[in-house]
């Protein structure tokens, strides 16, 4: 029997026969991205709920009901901010972030610029001697740190903890830089020598603007790894002066603590203000230094 795929009647039956054979694969498609969703958003659903009901409604009620006005909202805070003291906690963390992300990222553009720039001697070495360090368990550090710390005198102090996030936050920074820094042409470098450029207006004038994607990567990561740490934090700066702000969501969560989880999950909600803000602020360079191109 002859096709012929000129005869509208034909050409739409077939049409609606492959409708027909992939209309059951969609749904079942959909079903489990559906219920991937729901999983992921239910625990914003349960933080948005929680953070508005008072204490003994959160008890009284179901973890996941709705509660009865949002008037419980600011009450929350104010017990966060004032039990947890979570203004110096949250002062505190930022300047640890932004100090030892940005000393910690500004020593590994330096060092990668060695390596990759100057052919200095035994680059490889140094490279494989400064990232050894990231290759054993943070906590083997502690009890060496401690002693060490109270030695100097440096314990429950702003600079201790600067130095300490400078230092163990360089390794990922430099093999990242080492590898961008890398793939920067050489031509460049070249061409401001023979105009005169020392090495320190070729490093800042011509390879960091090449850089500039990775390095906002770089120190957003850092900081947000400062932020968030609490086993260095709570172990060498836990006085009430000196101590991060997970330090201080802690201690709202301790044996004594009669605080609910609404102020708990208040409090929580708070401290990752910051670090959201800042991804928006520099969204534009932290995706451009995900690829870590040179842009």
């Amino acid at each position: 029997m002859a096709v012929d795929l000129n005869d509208p009647q034909f050409v739409k039956s077939l049409i609606d026969k492959e409708r027909r054979a992939n209309r059951p694969a969609g749904r079942w498609v959909l079903l489990p991205i559906a219920l991937a969703t729901i999983a992921y958003l239910t625990p914003f659903y349960y933080l948005f709920v929680t953070i508005f009901k008072t204490t003994p409604e959160y008890a009284r009620k179901g973890v996941l009901e709705l509660p009865d006005s949002p008037a419980p909202f600011l009450d929350n805070v104010a017990q966060a901010w004032t039990i947890a003291h979570l203004g110096q906690a949250g002062l505190n963390s930022f300047t640890y972030g932004l100090c030892g992300a940005g000393l910690a990222v500004a020593f590994a553009a330096a060092a990668a610029y060695g390596m990759t720039r100057l052919n200095l001697l035994g680059a490889n070495g140094w490279f494989m001697f400064i990232f050894t360090g990231t290759l054993f368990p943070f906590q083997m550090y502690l009890v060496p740190l401690l002693f060490g710390y109270q030695r100097l005198g440096i314990i429950n102090t702003w600079l201790g903890m600067v130095l300490l996030y400078t230092a163990i936050c360089i390794p990922f920074p430099l093999l990242v830089l080492r590898n961008s820094f890398s793939a920067i042409t050489r031509e460049i470098d070249e061409a401001a020598r023979i105009e005169g450029a020392s090495e320190w207006r070729v490093f800042v004038s011509m390879i960091l603007p090449n850089a500039k994607g990775p390095l906002v990567a770089l120190f957003l990561l850092q900081f947000t790894f400062i932020w968030n740490d609490l086993l260095f934090s709570s172990v060498l700066a836990n006085g009430l002066e000196v101590r991060s702000v997970m330090v201080a969501l802690q201690s709202l969560q301790g044996t004594y603590s009669t605080l609910g989880p609404n102020v708990v999950i208040t409090a929580t909600l708070i401290s990752s203000v910051p670090t959201v803000l800042l991804f928006i602020l520099l969204r534009k360079y932290f995706m451009a230094g995900l690829q870590l191109g040179t842009k």
